[in-house]
């Protein structure tokens, strides 16, 4: 039954077991493309969307909405209209369970950490012992390594891909010296030197963006290309109440208002996404920490660090990737960059283009790594 094929609960990051398919979004019977969405499912960090991997005809949906099944359950079945039924249900009734391996998937996501003027830097790593020029993959304020979860392992496909805990963030070390964009810059460039890497392709999201930036400023000659989603650095203003909100916010209910701001849908704030942040907040320092970064990064609504000239001046292939419904950071500053800066403005993508529009952003990356050939 060559011509009968699985559409099965993906594997979204490294801590993902299982998702709850929360929505159908095609119907048996429907000829469906390639990164087509077809269903809507909730992970332990975020609600996002399944998109097909391949063409198709809908032959069976399989399961039910509402259903909670562990990675590599069978979702649905796609098979030309010619293939007889009883041949659907042997392959439903046969088909065993398995994580499924995407095309083109790098080896699986490790973790590490190591120390940093005396203190812990934690990183993910995927696709090691690929050619290319590696990644490194830079979250945002208030993020971790996990934000990355729908992008690293696509990213890691011919080149290994590195992101990492910024300090006061993830698993990474909560005391700080400052708090500002160049500690987490040294932060950055120390792991270039832990992990022996030369020449990477930086890729920073928001406040991300700017730490990235000023590594390219402090050390050129090691960065390749340069990407920045929804990024600090271009202009001076940031929503300074998304900022005093997230920090401040404990309860339940306010945490997830903060969160709202991130997203052109808040209904991809999930339970679990919210629950993450409470215990990321109770960590010792780590409410310090953001407060502490929030004060030297982006102070009084204002972005500490501009780049703009530098953006400009870069001899070296350089992208910005915006969500035209974002709250957070003003889309327009992308406006007015030179011709040489790419730039993909995303609609009805909010703060979070990396997680709400994955597909796309992980294909033009991919477009904007092949570039220098690395």
């Amino acid at each position: 039954m060559s011509d009968v094929m699985p559409l099965v609960m993906p594997k979204w990051g490294l801590s993902m077991e299982e998702g709850t398919l929360t929505a159908w979004l095609v119907a048996e019977g429907d000829d469906i493309a390639k990164g087509q969405e077809v269903a809507e499912i909730e992970t332990t960090k975020i609600a996002n969307v399944l998109e097909s991997p391949r063409p198709g005809h809908v032959r069976r949906l399989v399961a039910k909405v509402g259903d909670t099944l562990p990675v590599g359950a069978l979702l649905a079945v796609l098979a030309p209209a010619s293939v007889p039924e009883v041949d659907i249900d042997a392959f439903v009734a046969g088909f065993v369970a398995a994580a499924p391996a995407q095309e083109g998937e790098a080896a699986a996501i490790a973790e590490a950490r190591f120390e940093h003027a005396g203190r812990p830097i934690a990183y993910k790593l995927a696709g090691a012992g690929q050619e290319g020029d590696p990644a490194v993959l830079v979250h945002g304020f208030g993020g971790d390594s996990d934000n990355w979860l729908f992008n690293i392992e696509a990213l890691a496909a011919g080149r290994p891909v590195y992101a990492i805990d910024l300090p006061g963030h993830g698993h990474s070390t909560k005391q700080l010296d400052r708090g500002d964009i160049d500690e987490m810059a040294s932060a950055v460039l120390a792991l270039l030197d832990e992990a022996g890497l030369g020449r990477v392709h930086l890729v920073g999201h928001s406040l991300g963006a700017a730490v990235a930036l000023e590594t390219l400023a402090r050390a050129p000659g090691r960065v390749a290309s340069f990407a920045g989603l929804a990024p600090a650095g271009l202009a001076e203003t940031v929503n300074a109440d998304f900022i005093n909100a997230f920090v401040a916010a404990e309860k339940r209910r306010d945490v997830k208002a903060a969160l709202q701001h991130l997203f052109a849908d808040p209904n991809l704030v999930s339970p679990a996404m919210i629950e993450g942040v409470q215990k990321y907040k109770r960590l010792e320092g780590a409410r310090e920490a953001l407060a502490a970064i929030a004060a030297t990064s982006l102070p009084a609504g204002r972005q500490a660090r501009l780049y703009r000239d530098l953006v400009a001046e870069a001899r070296r292939p350089m992208l910005v990737i915006w969500g035209r419904n974002d709250a957070v950071l003003d889309p327009a500053a992308a406006e007015g960059l030179p011709d040489s800066v790419e730039v993909l403005r995303l609609d009805d993508v909010g703060h979070m283009p990396h997680m709400e529009a994955a597909a796309a952003v992980n294909e033009a990356l991919a477009r904007h790594f092949s570039k220098v050939g690395g």
